[in-house]
């Protein structure tokens, strides 16, 4: 490399600002949408960590009142049948399908054990569908980041090769920046999407387990009930 050219490269500017102006407009394009899509990815693993955590939270403390040995109804009472937490909505959801069943003489009517099954069923389905809210957009971030990324670099060597052709000269100060802004799409790709993919699978694990511990309290409170309706 002669002394010209080596002093032509150390001119260059390579910091991630100067990368990104002198991009081609596709490739400012491809690397704002990644951007935007690891900050928008960043806010749903912050509101997932906080969610969960009140989630696991709540379900602690109502489980220590549930099994106290507080008598139900009281318990409903404190309650009320409008809660705000998952575990509570779906006792009060299968308390108050149990008050409905008894008519005003205090006689059952038919069915109740169904109608009870199926209300908290309803009640844990709402309360699965807001810990997965936005899991599905890490999940895509997560596929389909790396190949967007992939695109604005095969798009920078493609306006790369072109300036070669265009100024006919193949030395490094010609052909390093291209390829640098080219790069520097890749490395957005998977700065968007290495974080979507680890918090994708470990939320997805973290909603299973608690959604497993709704359905375990909802079965054993249908037991409960159940040796009510038998007696």
């Amino acid at each position: 490399m002669d002394t010209q050219t080596l002093a032509m490269a150390q001119e260059i500017d390579f910091s991630l600002l100067a990368l990104f102006w002198r991009a081609s407009f596709i490739v400012k394009i491809v690397m704002i949408l990644l951007v935007l899509a690891s900050f928008w990815s960043w806010a749903i693993i912050v509101q997932k960590f906080i969610s969960y955590r009140q989630a696991r939270r709540e379900a602690a403390v109502f489980d220590r009142a549930f099994w106290s040995g507080e008598p139900l109804d009281e318990l409903f009472e404190k309650i009320g049948p409008q809660p705000a937490g998952a575990s509570e909505s779906i006792f009060a959801s299968g308390m108050v399908e149990w008050r409905r069943s008894h008519r005003q003489d205090g006689v059952l009517i038919a069915g109740a054990q169904a109608r009870i099954d199926r209300s908290m069923d309803v009640a844990i389905a709402k309360a699965s569908n807001a810990l997965t809210r936005g899991l599905p957009f890490l999940a895509t971030v997560g596929s389909t980041a790396p190949f967007v990324g992939l695109f604005g670099t095969v798009w920078g060597i493609k306006q790369a090769f072109e300036q070669i052709a265009i100024s006919q000269n193949t030395s490094l100060a010609v052909v390093a920046p291209g390829i640098a802004e080219a790069l520097v799409a890749t490395a957005f790709g998977l700065v968007a999407a290495i974080p979507a993919v680890i918090f994708y699978n470990k939320f997805s694990t973290d909603s299973d387990r608690i959604i497993a511990g709704y359905e375990a309290f909802a079965d054993e409170f249908a037991t409960i009930l159940s040796r009510q309706l038998d007696g």
